[in-house]
């Protein structure tokens, strides 16, 4: 089974993780016909298919048992069940074979479950597994060795076969450990005996050391990154407020359509937008008229009609990291709504910009705007934490002084 995702569902304003797999669902007017369905399955156990239809773990079952819902086409699974009944079909050794066992409903659910508990951040029964071989060869008691029988029988058992992650060996080691001195491995393979288990024992803890070695590697180029769980972006969507801009400021200024005046090269520009058009001109007549326009709206119909800058699109970025970095240097208050945003990422949408600049959800779209409001929003914290607590208190004291609306133009957003 081939599980697909990231997808995810709201639910009370929550986002809940999930992921997908296709099965078969027969049809509800034409009980022998069946159709290929979507099975999508959620961190809060939630497993939902036909679009609508909605059930548990044991709903599944339930389905799974009456035929409502199937892993395989009707057809495959019946040319399987005759092959299986053939007489004199040679029976498979389990112990030289190198697939595993066939998937059963039995074993669906159960990956089903073990699909939930990873999309909840909780341990799988492959997870489980492998921390009872860490204990094991740790302590490799009789104790811990039933236990660890336990943890890798309770894997579905049509995923038993790369638990350790070793495509030439597989499995064999650890079934070779859980088989009893003197019993056939498999049933149809050697016989356990003491130096058969001391080698698997080997093995298993040289990988457990090769493992946890690589975590100590890996853990290097992610040492700076940040702690705890990720929290959730900050949107910034395109609005429209025709009496003019709020006088208190909120996410909005943040926008490039916002009216904040900076100057950037020696011009003073009342917009971000402004500013991008503007510079974006071949001629200088064509900035100029861009940066008259009396709204956004006409700077962006103007700026996008006039011809465009020799090498533009490779400049384009580092011209609107120097506008963003203008507009918040010159306009403190501003730069304390970017701050408050923390370490979210920065989502920029709309429908007035080119997917370039902003976030098209599941249509694409690049986010540049986003992504360079979060790199302005860095060096500000870096300049922040160079301050002398002297300078912060007069940056402080600058801040409740400036007034927002001695700042911006009377007319609001575009």
């Amino acid at each position: 089974m081939t599980w697909h995702g990231p997808t995810f569902r709201i639910s009370d304003g929550e986002r809940i993780d999930g992921a997908w797999c296709l099965v078969w669902r027969r049809h509800d007017l034409m009980v022998h016909e069946y159709v290929v369905e979507h099975l999508f399955v959620y961190a809060d156990g939630k497993i939902t298919y036909g679009g609508h239809d909605s059930t548990d773990l044991a709903g599944l079952e339930r389905l799974l048992v009456t035929g409502k819902i199937t892993l395989d086409p009707p057809e495959a699974r019946e040319r399987r069940e005759r092959s299986q009944r053939r007489d004199g079909a040679p029976k498979r050794s389990r112990w030289e074979s190198r697939y595993p066992e066939p998937r059963t409903d039995e074993g669906f659910v159960l990956e089903v479950a073990d699909e939930v508990s990873r999309l909840a951040g909780r341990p799988t029964t492959a997870d489980r597994c492998l921390d009872a071989v860490r204990a094991y060869t740790t302590d490799p008691t009789a104790e811990r060795r039933l236990l660890l029988r336990d943890a890798y029988l309770a894997v579905p058992a049509h995923r038993r076969v790369y638990l350790l992650g070793d495509m030439d060996r597989q499995d064999r080691p650890l079934r070779m450990l859980l088989t009893d001195l003197g019993e056939a491995v498999e049933g149809d393979g050697p016989v356990a005996t003491e130096d058969m288990h001391r080698g698997a024992l080997a093995y298993l803890t040289d990988l457990t050391d090769h493992v946890e070695r690589a975590k100590e590697r890996r853990a290097v180029p992610y040492a700076d990154d940040p702690v705890g769980a990720p929290v959730p972006p900050v949107v910034l969507e395109e609005v429209v407020y025709p009496r003019g801009w709020p006088a208190e400021p909120g996410r909005f200024v943040l926008r490039n359509d916002y009216d904040a005046p900076f100057t950037y090269a020696g011009r003073s520009y009342p917009t971000v937008s402004h500013a991008y058009w503007a510079l974006s001109a071949a001629e200088p007549a064509d900035h100029d008229r861009v940066l008259a326009a009396a709204t956004v709206r006409e700077a962006r119909e103007l700026g996008g009609g006039v011809a465009r800058r020799a090498g533009w699109p490779g400049e384009r970025l580092a011209v609107m990291s120097a506008l963003l970095r203008a507009k918040f240097d010159q306009h403190p208050r501003l730069a304390e709504v970017l701050l408050a945003t923390g370490d979210a990422s920065i989502v920029h949408t709309g429908f007035s910009e080119s997917p370039f600049w902003r976030d098209g959800g599941p249509r694409g779209g690049r986010n540049w705007t986003g992504r360079l409001l979060e790199l302005v929003r860095s060096e500000l914290r870096r300049a922040q934490s160079a301050q002398t607590p002297a300078e912060r208190t007069a940056a402080t004291a600058l801040r409740a002084a400036t007034r927002i609306g001695s700042q911006t133009g009377e007319n609001g957003g575009a």
